[in-house]
């Protein structure tokens, strides 16, 4: 199989790394990936200027721009074969429920949808022992299985491999996404010039997260694997919707 993988951490995360070893044992592999971190750009395409792309010594393309701009152009004609799936991560710390609103390493795998299989988003939920080997193995393994999975088109895979070794993991679980509760508020701080900035809060706690969901499943030790779509309409609302605008403006 001919992979294209990526990530939002950059280019030199250990994460692309270790899952680029684990890979290149099984397909042919191409890498393009931001020279830097993105963690939370979400979809966003660079268009107000060109992108730059240079190829590292370990031949990975290191590019000036988001997660969906490397992707973008990987799909492109930047590289020399035509590719089958694309795989992102391993993201450096989770990517559960509601964060993958804002995850450049969804969006990476969500700018692979079109290809003929589906794409991978991995993230290791991360507990301080960076068990990237462990998250690496649960993708070999399922990019190995014989039968191919059969999924509508443009779904997305978002996987979560709890912070342990291969032994530890309980198993898979197929899941919904979760839900947090509503992210701390914005630290003011002060720039050295006595300027006040505002920082980005920390994530909301879980709410959502009970049974059946991929909080809950990693958790309790087991691999999350959400089936994600990118149609977001919500068709369960039409009628009442419907009801609420008739007779028009």
């Amino acid at each position: 199989m001919n992979l294209l993988l990526s990530n939002d951490d950059g280019v030199h995360s250990p994460g692309l790394i270790a899952l680029h070893e684990a890979l290149s044992e099984i397909a042919e592999i191409r890498v393009a990936a931001p020279d830097r971190d993105h963690s939370g750009a979400s979809n966003a395409l660079t268009l107000n200027r060109p992108l730059s792309a240079t190829e590292l010594p370990n031949g990975f393309m290191c590019i000036d721009g988001t997660p969906t701009d490397c992707v973008h152009l990987g799909i492109g004609d930047m590289f020399d074969i035509r590719f089958e799936r694309v795989v992102s991560g391993i993201n450096t710390h989770a990517n559960l429920g509601d964060d993958i609103l804002y995850s450049g390493t969804v969006a990476a795998a969500v700018e692979g949808r079109l290809l003929k299989q589906p794409p991978i988003a991995v993230s290791l939920v991360n507990r301080g022992n960076w068990r990237f080997d462990t998250a690496a193995r649960v993708v070999r393994q399922l990019l190995q299985r014989r039968e191919p999975l059969a999924v509508p088109p443009r779904t997305v895979l978002n996987i979560n491999v709890p912070d342990c070794s291969w032994e530890e993991l309980r198993g898979v679980q197929i899941t919904r996404l979760g839900h947090r509760g509503r992210g701390q508020l914005p630290q003011r701080v002060s720039c050295p010039r006595g300027r006040e900035r505002l920082w980005i809060g920390a994530a909301g706690d879980e709410d959502d997260a009970g049974p059946g969901t991929d909080f809950h499943a990693v958790r309790e030790g087991f691999v999350s694997i959400t089936p994600v779509q990118v149609d977001m309409t919500y068709y369960e609302i039409f009628q009442n919707l419907n009801d609420w605008i008739e007779g028009g403006l």
